[in-house]
């Protein structure tokens, strides 16, 4: 379903001409109608399990609306300031896109925890550690919040510039499209040493405030996926390989292209890696709405790995990689049965 939605992305030209200016009339009207739409749904709540189900969905779905109305209007102030374009990509501009992406996810971030009644909570080394030091995030990818949760963690409780490899599709979204194309991020479709090459130039550089996120499975988890990459292991001979996945329930197998180029770009790096559960067993839409409101608890891992302890010999990092991954599955296995 991504690969036909990238494939189908129009180009930039509609996407900024025609697309963005779409969404904001569509927010204005639904905002002028909006006593239409509070009592549609208020009449539908009683009907719905849940309490105030239609509500709940209907405020964080304006909610979202407005916010991307209003970052569109100040990234167009953005670009006139920055000379129409010009500037946008100097230091200064830079700063400023990622104070709007800090407010942006913290303002969705506030309303969705309110609304959906959801709490999270983050273990791990203590922020200052992570102070002064460029990292190479690496995280568990199983459902569409879980990189929400991750970039608004490091943009607003770690104060990190995120530089992320994201897929193309996400790019029919206009605030997404527009914020993190005019930022050090890469949109890909598929994957291929073209991909493994972006990657490296993406991780290349690092300051002291970035942070290189990567999702090593390459997409999101779903026990379909999961047989089928542990079918391409053994289609490629790597049979151990296998048997280790199939005792990964949790997670994909993690591809060590990404994470490689990445390690080799950043050798000064220290390596993160996130775990979280809590919110895994969403999958779609229709999942998110049979479960509100969710009245649960997402819980973070972290875990830092020094540059200096990070294995360099490419097979010593693909052992390293599953060892992790091992790891993060263990945790979640424990953290969904526990208390």
């Amino acid at each position: 379903m991504k690969k036909a939605l990238s494939r189908a992305l129009p180009p930039r030209w509609v996407r900024r001409v025609v697309l963005a200016p779409a969404i904001v009339a569509v927010t204005v009207l639904v905002l002028v109608t909006l006593p239409l739409w509070l009592m549609a749904a208020a009449a539908v709540s009683p009907l719905l399990p849940g309490k105030l189900r239609a509500l709940r969905v209907l405020w964080v779905l304006i909610v979202a609306m407005v916010l991307e109305a209003v970052a569109l209007f100040a990234l167009l102030g953005l670009w006139i300031a920055a000379g129409f374009g010009a500037a946008v990509r100097t230091p200064p501009f830079q700063y400023l896109h990622y104070q709007l992406v800090g407010w942006y996810l913290r303002m969705l971030y506030r309303e969705a925890a309110r609304v959906l009644r959801l709490r999270v909570d983050v273990e791990g080394p203590d922020p200052d550690e992570y102070l002064n030091r460029p990292l190479l995030v690496f995280c568990r990818h199983a459902g569409p919040g879980d990189s929400f949760l991750l970039a608004h963690a490091l943009v607003n409780w770690y104060a990190r510039e995120p530089r992320i490899v994201l897929t193309a599709a996400l790019q029919w979204q206009p605030s997404i499209d527009v914020m993190l194309n005019r930022l050090p991020n890469r949109f890909i479709a598929g994957g291929g040493e073209q991909v493994e090459r972006g990657i490296g130039e993406l991780a290349t550089a690092l300051d002291h405030n970035d942070a290189f996120v990567i999702f090593p499975e390459g997409g999101n988890f779903t026990e379909r996926r999961r047989l089928a990459a542990i079918d391409r292991l053994r289609g490629a001979g790597l049979e151990e390989m296998a048997r280790r996945s199939e005792r990964m329930r949790h997670v994909l197998p993690p591809r060590p292209g990404g994470v490689r180029a990445a390690l080799a770009a950043a050798p000064e790096a220290d390596v993160v890696w996130v775990a979280h559960a809590g919110l895994d067993h969403l999958y779609t839409v229709a999942d998110v709405w049979r479960e509100l409101p969710l009245d649960g608890r997402v819980r973070m891992r972290w875990w830092r790995v020094p540059a200096a302890e990070v294995p360099r010999d490419p097979d010593a990092q693909l052992e390293w990689l599953y060892a992790w991954w091992e790891r993060i599955d263990a945790w979640v296995d424990a953290t969904r049965v526990g208390p």
